[in-house]
């Protein structure tokens, strides 16, 4: 592991193998990119990060993986976008994917596998989210993948409701004289959605567990009930695949998702985002998890390379 300074900032790099990865940790525990150089073959960019980012804006910054915490996407409270309500009744305000992606955090450990760090949450996040809790996320390092483990443990005399998620920026293509349209993606997802304008879920009933990245109707797609934890992605030649493993249990959970985004057709990523559950779960309640008093319950991806 290796200390860098990065524009002015402290970031953290590991070199395991053929990977490098480098990782912001006290702001948003962000990992910023991984790089991968396997013998024989040109390097890559498995993990996207810009060249020039914004680094006083961490939210805007279209890289790396964005911690989305305590709920992903938008929520909303009876049609009105910015806001949920809890079980006491309290209408509070909630930032689009929370406020753990540019949130601060301090480094508990950091050493040749990787890094946990915990979330310091605001006086603005203490509103939002007013309870007793911490919020950790570890990056446990390897040649050839990565996991990263959200833990919450409640400290409080209630129930502490969350439903958090990934912003995995993937490179594509990562193939010179490649487009979009020579990639594909299997999800093997039995229902699919698409997140209305007042916060509603609408079921989405034209689409497949393979789809090309070309294909648009795949832009903020929200897919759910998966048959298996395993999502695989790459060239539709089938060499180089990246693999996602949405959870520890081979059957996720029935609300567990996964959400494909892009920014347009030119943005050289696309992002395969696995959450815990769908957007505006504090409404709807799907996907949404409780963690009694006293307990803790962890949240589990691995991405890895084939």
């Amino acid at each position: 592991m290796d200390t860098l300074d990065y524009f002015g900032q402290r970031i953290l790099q590991w070199r395991l193998g053929a990977s490098t990865f480098r990782a912001w940790p006290e702001i948003g525990a962000r990992l910023m990119d991984w790089q991968i150089a396997l013998a024989g073959r040109p390097p890559r960019t498995v993990i996207h990060w810009p060249a020039k980012p914004d680094l006083a804006q961490p939210a805007k910054i279209r890289g790396g993986n964005p911690v989305l915490f305590p709920f992903a996407a938008r929520t909303f409270d009876k049609g009105d976008l910015g806001f949920w309500r809890a079980a006491d009744g309290v209408r509070r305000p909630m930032p689009m994917h929370g406020f753990a992606r540019d949130g601060q955090f301090a480094l508990r450990r950091a050493d040749e596998t990787g890094f946990t760090a915990v979330l310091q949450p605001s006086a603005a996040a203490k509103v939002a989210y007013p309870y007793e809790y911490e919020f950790s996320v570890t990056y446990a390092f390897s040649e050839l993948s990565f996991w990263v483990h959200f833990e919450l443990a409640n400290h409080g005399p209630e129930p502490l409701p969350w439903c958090a998620g990934h912003h995995f920026y993937f490179r594509l293509p990562w193939h010179d004289g490649l487009t979009r349209g020579d990639y594909a993606l299997h999800i093997p997802a039995k229902k699919a959605f698409h997140h209305a304008a007042d916060g509603h879920l609408e079921p989405e009933k034209n689409f497949a567990p393979d789809a090309s990245f070309a294909d648009p109707s795949i832009v903020d797609l929200i897919r759910c009930r998966l048959k298996s934890n395993v999502i695989t992605f790459g060239p539709k030649n089938g060499e180089e695949n990246l693999t996602i493993r949405h959870g520890r249990e081979p059957v996720p959970q029935p609300w567990a998702a996964v959400v494909t985004w892009t920014e347009d057709e030119k943005s050289p990523f696309y992002c395969v985002e696995p959450w815990m559950g769908p957007p505006n779960a504090p409404e709807h309640k799907n996907g949404l998890h409780l963690v009694p008093p006293g307990a803790s319950e962890v949240f589990s991806v691995e991405v890895s390379v084939m």
